[in-house]
């Protein structure tokens, strides 16, 4: 299962129906100079571990501000 660039709701979804097992690991960007959508997260990075469980990194999606 390729979950790189997908959509976590999504990602998640579908682990589930297969019952899979996951966990979920947030990461935050170094400096707050770009606002994020909190509400839109997406999968940046995923390993599985030797329990055959999935291992999630999520980062939020940037907001686009126009000036």
């Amino acid at each position: 299962m390729n979950a790189v660039g997908r959509i976590l709701g999504e990602v998640e979804a579908e682990l589930q129906n297969l019952n899979i097992k996951y966990t979920v690991i947030r990461t935050y960007p170094t400096r707050d100079f770009f606002s994020v959508d909190d509400k839109t997260l997406y999968v940046v990075r995923q390993k599985l571990l030797d329990d055959n469980t999935y291992e999630l990194i999520v980062a939020a999606k940037m907001r686009k501000e126009v000036l």
